[in-house]
């Protein structure tokens, strides 16, 4: 595999461990870079290594997203073969727009047969920001068209999807190189120091108001035993160090150290402290400090901010941002608590392992394959056979989530066929006592999120506490009832045709009557065909349809693609919004006729007005986040018309239906669910 990358951050000799793994690896990578780049608050110089396919490139402009390269080499370079082009700048980086239209006026200038290289982004931008025209367009059709996107925090994860990433989102740590971040001697197993002693405090990082640091010196002011060293430069530097003025010797301004440098740095300190600030325009992205001194077997205490808490969490102590009290109490725990420190080193040594080099440069590895198509099937060890027992060389069996609110007969009924034979899940958002007992009496795992977030929140709270993480999961209404045997043969339907995100059964009602399984996906000209009566006629291709949630089996491959549901669709239209969101991604969905299931339909609710009003918010949300305000506004006008024509021409029941219809989108479907 040939692959470019470009990124004006690998002028940093240790940021370009991952191209060196990925070379070990068997990739050819070729690097461009910027000539020099402030990091850190110093300019640093790309110092190639001896034969290292690394070539700096003038930049014009200082700012990461107001930047552009020298265009002339990029040109050259763009000129070759590239199965790849990784490009690690932000989706709404002016560089980022540069690339892209050089890559297109290359094509365009090429041979006619020859299409230009699939591209993949980075972004680690985790709040939601919406830009100023051009940057706004850029982005989204940089994201439109990106064949991937590594990011370096869940949230920025999140908001590449909903700004319409349609390729594989994939959370890639920034690296360490664990080689030279490496532990020094351990300490015994006990209090770092005597409650009197001195406490050696570290920080590393920009000396700007958006890190904290005058709230770390607030925070040892007040206690003699906290020596601190801080290593960073920045345009703060002056009034910190006027802050620090009180404590004299007790604060140490290192000024910026070189990378060589950093380890001795953390491993002179008991505790690092990352004390980083949310502002309005920023939180806190990674933390690479905070690694590198877990990985050197330093303990850290850090702000409950941006992706401190998924990086640190567990590994670390967290404490509230800005508040110098806490952040005090924390580094003292550290110090003096018997065994803590022990504690934080050793699960810090573990968080810092995922993070190795080597980890990351498979994760982008498996990441490029998966663009070009050429990524290795590794599949999982083990399936069911058609009793749910496990079979050799082929997936393993799906785990079972089953999301309830009340009507614990109901579930009790569902789980009975499946107990034994299955991992299973029951998320009780009602947290009744009754279903807690039916769940453990079935073996499976009872989760109780403390709250009714609906359905998707439910779902989601499963697959953050998979049973089986590498496994399909079955998703089973408390209303629907299927059997073991039906499960195995709709996990083979899922797995007989690749990039199948979902398959479900044929389905009856209690009384044998076939339901329907296959929608096609909502959209403002299907609410006027509707609204004209020609809705029957609609056609349910397998590119735009999907099949329903109530007996829906899930591959998971494409959940770890496609990501968690949405949230915002409290009951109904959060399989339609994930599986469109599939289909965007190249997936697809189908019935499996040998498979069938008897689901009650609506058995778990008594009132339709309740059920037909949220079943209208979801889609009035829908139909707001794929079509727009503007396809939003035609579909409510034709659903408007159409309820008004059907009050004209029916009677009895069906014409008050479709006044209830008519007042519901006349007030609007959201608007009145809110009033429930």
């Amino acid at each position: 595999m040939k692959v470019l990358r470009v990124s004006h951050s690998a002028v940093v000799d240790a940021w370009r461990e991952r191209e060196r793994e990925l070379r070990a690896a068997g990739v050819d990578v070729r690097l461009l870079t910027a000539r020099t780049w402030d990091e850190g608050g110093a300019p640093v110089p790309l110092v190639p290594r001896p034969g290292e396919p690394v070539r700096g490139v003038r930049t014009l402009g200082n700012h990461p997203a107001l930047f552009v390269y020298d265009p002339r080499p990029l040109w050259r370079a763009l000129g070759e073969r590239w199965d790849v082009i990784d490009l690690h700048e932000e989706p709404f980086a002016l560089a980022t727009a540069e690339i892209l239209v050089l890559r297109r006026l290359r094509a365009l200038l090429g041979s006619r047969d020859a299409a230009p290289a699939p591209y993949v982004l980075y972004s680690a931008q985790n709040i939601a920001k919406r830009y100023p025209w051009p940057f706004r367009w850029l982005e989204a059709r940089a994201l439109r068209h990106a064949g991937a996107v590594s990011v370096c925090n869940e949230a920025a994860g999140r908001i590449v999807r909903d700004k319409g990433a349609r390729g594989p989102v994939e959370v890639v740590p920034l690296g360490v190189d664990l080689e030279t971040f490496s532990p020094g001697p351990a300490p015994s197993d006990r209090a770092l120091v005597p409650d009197d002693g001195p406490v050696t405090v570290g920080y590393a990082g920009r000396l700007a108001p958006h890190k904290g640091v005058d709230v770390l010196l607030r925070a040892v002011a007040d206690d003699a035993r906290f020596r601190l060293r801080l290593a960073g430069a920045g345009p703060q530097e002056a009034e910190l160090r006027e802050l620090a003025a009180p404590l004299g010797e007790r604060a140490t301004f290192l000024g910026p150290l070189p990378d060589t440098s950093l380890p001795e740095f953390y491993r002179s300190l008991d505790v690092l402290a990352v004390p980083s600030l949310e502002t309005p325009g920023w939180v806190e992205q990674f933390g690479r400090v905070a690694v590198e001194a877990m990985a050197c077997g330093v303990p850290v205490v850090a702000s409950d901010s941006g992706a401190l808490p998924d990086v640190v969490g567990g590994a670390g102590l967290l404490v509230p941002p800005g508040d110098a009290a806490a952040l005090r109490d924390a580094l003292a725990r550290v110090a003096t608590e018997t065994g803590l420190a022990e504690k934080l080193r050793a699960a810090g040594l573990e968080r810092a392992r995922s993070c190795a080099w080597d980890e990351v440069a498979r994760r982008y590895l498996a990441l490029y394959e998966s663009v070009t198509g050429s990524a290795t099937t590794t599949g999982r060890a083990t399936s069911t056979d058609t009793g749910g027992r496990a079979v050799a060389g082929v997936p393993e069996p799906p785990e079972v989530v089953l999301v309830a609110y009340g009507s614990p007969d109901l579930v009790r009924d569902a789980l009975a066929p499946l107990q034994g034979r299955f991992p299973l899940t029951v998320v009780d958002n009602s947290s009744l006592p009754e279903i807690r007992e039916i769940s453990e009496s079935a073996g499976a795992l009872y989760l109780d999120p403390g709250r009714n977030g609906g359905f998707a929140a439910g779902v989601n709270h499963a697959l953050a506490h998979r049973q089986a993480p590498g496994a399909d999961v079955l998703l089973l209404n408390p209303d629907a009832v299927v059997t073991p045997e039906d499960v195995a043969t709709l996990q083979r339907g899922l797995h007989a045709q690749p990039r199948t995100a979902s398959v479900g059964p044929v389905q009856v009602d209690g009384d044998g009557t076939p339901a329907r399984v296959v929608w096609p996906y909502p959209s403002p000209a299907a609410t006027w065909i509707e609204a004209v009566g020609l809705a029957s006629r609609r056609r349910t291709p397998p590119s735009s349809s999907f099949v329903i949630g109530s007996v829906l089996l899930l591959n998971a491959r494409a959940i770890d693609e496609v990501g968690p549901f949405d949230e915002r669709f409290f009951l109904y239209a959060e399989e339609t919004d994930w599986a469109y969101r599939a289909s965007r991604l190249r997936w697809h969905h189908r019935v499996v006729e040998d498979a069938s299931a008897l689901h009650l339909g609506g058995a778990t609710s008594t009132d339709p007005t309740r059920r037909e009003t949220h079943f209208h918010a979801s889609q009035e949300r829908y139909l707001r986040k794929h079509h727009g305000t503007t396809g939003w506004r035609l579909a409510r006008v034709g659903a408007v018309l159409g309820a008004a024509a059907r009050t004209l021409v029916l009677r009895g029941d069906a014409r008050d239906s479709a006044r209830r219809r008519l007042r519901l989108y006349l007030k609007g479907p959201v608007r009145a669910e809110a009033s429930l």
